[in-house]
């Protein structure tokens, strides 16, 4: 089939691989601008743009698709499908009528639950132990259109959002593998999704990543997983962003204690133990500001912490 491909992250890439080895045409890869990245602000390219240029792959990257030549692009090629994974933008209607065999979404979440930008962040934050990859069909809607195939993954409870995507990759790559031949020879039978029973996963906001103690330690567990290893959950300390890559809920933590919540209650060589609004929490990989990540104990080695410290005190 001649395709165009549109996706974005290291999410979409394994699809975009599966679609060449399988022996389909790639006519067009689009996907979103160069972004600045890192403390520097050095303008990387999405990995998706990566991957199709070591194949030799035309690529587009428009700001805002609807309004850009891409459109037309898109039209005049005439592909038989166009998959998309994790791209980031709405497509427009002149977009989706473009294919004669329509336009398919590789999600990652089992639909109607999450849809939206942070399906994968979001369900690790909210405490799920399932998730999955669903293929649908693109409407105009922000993840509305009628479900072709899905497959159930489950989420460990060590699982960090880097991990979760991991898994997700592979197995969206390997469904759509299983699905384009239906889709190829027109015997798809796709379900409509129950709208009332949809949740939603939007992009994760600053005010997202700052921890508010006054949650229970496993809700900041879940949290802190949720953002690693991409933006990082912080509190914050000396006036500063202080971020937390690493930590675990204790047992028997959940005695009652005077203690505000955010309260450093002891530091050991096993890290620093906080207390939450339910339970205490032992940082165990940190990152003070203008610091790399490193583990709690080597940090404590040369910083003054006492216990009575109160983090998430003063803004950052």
């Amino acid at each position: 089939m001649r395709i165009i491909f549109m996706g974005t992250p290291a999410f979409a890439v394994a699809s975009l691989e599966a679609l060449l080895k399988a022996g389909h045409e790639i006519v067009l890869v689009v996907t979103q601008p160069d972004r600045p990245k890192g403390r520097k602000k050095t303008l990387t390219p999405p990995p998706v743009k990566d991957a199709a240029i070591f194949h030799g792959l035309e690529v587009a990257q428009p700001e805002r698709l609807r309004s850009s030549d891409t459109v037309a692009q898109i039209v005049e090629l005439r592909p038989d499908l166009i998959v998309t994974a994790a791209y980031g933008q709405i497509l427009p209607k002149a977009v989706l009528d473009a294919p004669r065999l329509g336009c398919i979404n590789v999600h990652g979440s089992l639909l109607p639950q999450y849809r939206g930008g942070a399906p994968i962040q979001r369900s690790i934050i909210n405490g799920e132990t399932l998730t999955g990859v669903t293929i649908m069909y693109m409407a105009e809607g922000l993840d509305t259109g009628d479900m072709i195939s899905r497959v159930e993954v489950p989420i460990a409870n060590e699982d960090t959002s880097g991990t979760l995507f991991e898994k997700l990759t592979i197995a969206g790559a390997d469904l759509l593998m299983q699905t384009l031949p239906s889709i190829e020879n027109e015997t798809v039978q796709a379900t409509p999704q129950n709208h009332s029973e949809a949740t939603y996963a939007p992009n994760l906001t600053r005010e997202d990543e700052r921890i508010q103690w006054s949650q229970s330690a496993s809700n900041i567990y879940n949290q802190v997983r949720g953002l690693s290893p991409m933006a990082g959950a912080f509190t914050i300390w000396n006036e500063e962003a202080f971020k937390v890559w690493g930590c675990t809920p204790l047992e028997g933590g959940s005695v009652s204690s005077s203690a505000q919540p955010g309260t450093v209650i002891e530091t050991s060589d096993a890290g620093i133990v906080v207390q939450t609004g339910e339970g205490r929490l032992l940082l165990t990989l940190i990152q003070p500001a203008g610091k790399k990540a490193m583990p709690a104990v080597e940090w404590l080695k040369g910083a003054r912490l006492p216990a009575g410290t109160v983090f998430g005190r003063g803004e950052a």
